[in-house]
């Protein structure tokens, strides 16, 4: 029994009630092979005792079609074991804690690899290490360095990557989790610039002592944060890839907002499969994440807006989600994810076809708080097309299907937009959602944050006035708006070239010529 065995049984009952498990005649043919048509195949095998020396119940698992099935998880399961050296019971009793729980978390049995390099280093098997544990950890080691230096580590972790990061575990910190931390600071200058443009003493007031977190900065903070994973993977071997060396920032000055031409589109669709290809044979063959390819891979810019095409084709992919209304506000109306997160009901006239904004949902450090909009100019009044209204009316129908379904089960927040109980929502959650209906569409990836700049540009191209998007958006000023939101896409500047082109050479139909003017030489 110490190196385990694998059985089958089944379900079927006797004449009592009683099941027959093993002894269920069926499982096996006249000719005494196994039956492969009826029942399951498990295996059972003893663990290490406690650490207080009580005997631990064999571990049994099923659901196998087949006994060599069976006989290969029942062989991991023993070569986990064996990874303890001999005369190390302690460490033996660490890795059955740790079967039984990532089976109970995972389903899956713990890698191989990764409890061989935790007993290497002695590292607790059962216990994971969060990001703001390691971050403190580097702190202490790093003993010789000068005060200015440590004083730089110190502010970068405790004001940015501690209430970002801080408290997920270490070996599955990925690309986009890094990605968001800076796309949130890049949200908090954008708060900073606004507020300055605004004709309102009081706004500006507000953030006369605040500045924006520099390009630079933003390059210390990743170097401080790539340093304490590098020192993760090389002295602990606690990760064998570092996400913040293959992070992108954007470049010293704004980025410019560039949409995706077939062209563009094209050549990032070859980068992509070449990272997940090179990404597949790193890790062995084992399974990648793609989304995080998807996300992670070069981009011609950090702000990229979908064609008019690509938007339609999102929106029919997320027609099948039920945040679609959520998504389609922020694709043709530009709110702020926050601001469509934080939505209520009561701020929601479908007979006039209005929404009002008052609030939103804010992230910090991984917890959802209510607040109000950015600044006085985000407090405003929105004008709905009857289509949206359409998709919110549906939108509301289906929610009250779900409060009707779980009763007194169901917490009635009052927000238009809610996690399935009721509760208010995840704005993360909104954003892996998104990316994850993006790649299925098959579209190229942009940020969540980048459908409101695609919003600008779709409602400049349909001829609405600067100041009427300025309004929409919320922005405090119409250079802003025109500054940072707007992008030109290729049909639009075709039709102006052609257009141009025909006023200059009369060639449009009932055109007169021009004057004959006066040469300047003669």
């Amino acid at each position: 029994m110490a190196d385990g065995s694998t059985f089958k049984r089944c379900s079927c009952r006797d004449g009592d009630g009683k099941e027959l498990g093993q002894k269920c005649p069926k499982l096996r043919r006249s000719g005494g092979g196994w039956n492969h048509r009826h029942g399951i195949w498990h295996y059972q095998i003893e663990l290490p005792p406690h650490p207080d020396g009580r005997r631990r119940g064999p571990l049994r698992r099923g659901g196998f079609t087949s006994q060599d099935g069976a006989e290969a998880e029942l062989a991991q399961v023993r070569a986990l074991l064996t990874l303890a050296a001999p005369g190390e019971p302690a460490t033996r009793t660490q890795i059955a804690d740790l079967i039984k729980l990532t089976l109970a978390e995972t389903k899956a049995l713990p890698n191989m690899e990764t409890v061989r390099r935790k007993i290497k280093t002695g590292l607790s098997l059962t216990q994971e290490i969060t990001v703001e544990q390691w971050l403190e950890e580097f702190l202490q080691r790093k003993r010789k360095i000068e005060e200015s230096t440590r004083r730089s580590y110190e502010g970068h972790i405790r004001l940015y990557l501690i209430p970002h990061l801080g408290r997920l575990a270490l070996d599955r910190l990925k690309v986009s989790d890094i990605a968001v931390m800076f796309e949130q600071i890049e949200e908090f200058n954008d708060t900073i610039v606004e507020r300055r443009a605004s004709p309102d003493p009081s706004v500006r007031a507000s953030v006369k002592y605040r500045r924006p977190i520099s390009v630079a900065t933003m390059h210390s903070i990743r170097a401080t944060l790539r340093h304490a994973l590098n020192m993760a993977i090389r002295q602990d071997r606690l990760l064998d890839f570092n996400p913040a060396a293959v992070l992108e920032l954007p470049a010293k000055t704004r980025p410019k907002a560039l949409v995706w031409t077939d062209d563009r589109v094209q050549d990032w669709q070859a980068a992509f499969h070449e990272r997940l290809t090179a990404e597949t044979r790193r890790r062995g063959g084992r399974r990648v994440d793609p989304v995080d390819a998807y996300t992670s891979t070069p981009r011609p810019s950090r702000v990229m807006v979908w064609t008019p095409a690509h938007t339609r084709l999102f929106l029919e992919e997320a027609q099948r989600h039920r945040l679609f209304a959520l998504y389609r506000l922020i694709a043709l109306r530009g709110l702020r994810r926050g601001e469509a997160c934080g939505l209520r009901w009561k701020e929601v006239n479908l007979d006039a076809q209005t929404v009002t904004i008052n609030w939103q949902l804010v992230q910090l450090a991984g917890q959802v708080h209510e607040g109000t909009p950015k600044t006085d100019a985000s407090v405003r009044t929105i004008a709905l097309d009857a289509e949206t209204t359409a998709t919110l009316r549906a939108h509301r129908q289906r929610q009250l299907q779900e409060r009707l379904a779980l009763g007194e089960a169901w917490t009635d927040s009052g927000f238009v937009f809610t996690q399935p109980h009721g509760d208010r929502l995840h704005p993360q959650n909104v954003t892996e959602q998104f990316l994850w209906l993006a790649y299925l569409a098959g579209l190229p990836p942009i940020r969540l944050h980048d459908l409101r700049h695609g919003a600008a540009s779709l409602m400049l191209a349909a001829g609405v006035e600067m100041k009427v998007v300025q309004e929409t958006l919320g922005h405090t000023s119409s250079s802003f708006t025109a500054d940072t939101y707007t992008s030109v896409f290729p049909e639009v500047a075709m039709a102006a070239a052609e257009k141009t082109a025909a006023l200059l050479l009369a060639e449009e139909e009932g055109q007169q010529k021009p004057a004959e003017v006066i040469p300047l030489r003669v």
